[in-house]
């Protein structure tokens, strides 16, 4: 009998939202589609004694970067995770899709965590921070501090470099370079206890993305990218075949319907836990 994949439990955590975002602001041609309160969120998977976040979310403090981009709404994600009964000590391993703020900005608080990213993404934010001001634009969204944390871990040998698509980094987590958002974000495939699914990242902030306006089928591009309109495209429908057409299947991390169709586990201050495999 063929073995069996490794299923794992799956659970959204959303830790803030953002107040009038203009869609605009995120997806191309969205000029007359009004503002949204933006979630974000990250996720928990578990395992036997494996305890996996996918992205971290970030720490709010005094000049810290989400009131830079006006998110007042806000819990920690430790505090989050202690909800489900996760310390942060006890987070085994972290897949970061990506190095934005709002994705690894908490990265530094799990000290025994292995992290992995891909190549591309680490290093490029190494080489775009070190250039002059006026590149300033490229790293608007990127906070230093997280790149130290990173250098940390780096240096305490808990950082595994990825260079390109894998399949079980751990057994049933799977990862896809998705360039196009950043140089080398990637999504991760989860197979989970309710089948599998597919984390999103930031490579599609809709589902209308993939389904185009009025479901033409005519792929959207983000307006809230460093990389190349093509780049993003080819991240879509890369992202497309590895659900097989299924969206049910897809995990997007600032889903303004708040993961509908999901049990709500637990909520805290208006926050949600949603189990989705």
């Amino acid at each position: 009998m063929a073995e069996q994949p490794a299923a794992w439990d799956a659970y959204v955590m959303e830790y803030a939202r953002s107040k009038d975002q203009p869609w605009v602001d995120l997806i191309s041609g969205m000029y007359k589609d009004g503002v949204m309160d933006l979630p974000f969120s990250f996720v928990l998977a578990r395992r036997g004694d494996r305890i996996v976040l996918i992205d971290t979310g970030f720490i709010q403090h005094e000049g810290s970067f989400s009131q830079k981009f006006g998110i007042p709404t806000w819990v920690s994600p430790i505090r989050m995770l202690g909800e489900m009964g996760v310390t942060a000590e006890a987070v085994t391993d972290i897949f970061l899709t990506h190095a934005h703020f709002d994705h690894m900005g908490s990265v530094g608080e799990f000290p025994n965590a292995r992290i992995y990213i891909q190549k591309s993404e680490l290093l490029s934010w190494y080489e775009a921070i070190a250039l002059p001001k006026r590149y300033a634009h490229l790293t608007a969204i990127i906070d230093p501090d997280n790149l130290r944390s990173a250098l940390d871990a780096s240096i305490q040998h808990r950082v595994t470099l990825i260079d390109g698509d894998k399949d079980n980094v751990l057994p049933g987590i799977h990862v896809r370079l998705g360039s196009g958002h950043t140089i080398g974000q990637q999504f991760v495939i989860l197979d989970t206890r309710a089948g599998r699914r597919v984390i999103s990242g930031d490579c599609v902030y809709s589902r209308m993305q993939i389904t185009g306006r009025d479901g033409d089928g005519v792929y959207i591009p983000l307006n809230n990218a460093v990389g190349s309109v093509w780049e993003q495209i080819k991240t879509i429908d890369k992202m497309n075949d590895e659900l097989g057409g299924d969206l049910s299947k897809l995990v997007i991390l600032h889903d303004i319907e708040r993961w509908k169709g999901h049990p709500v586990v637990k909520e805290l201050e208006g926050f949600r836990v949603v189990k989705v495999g």
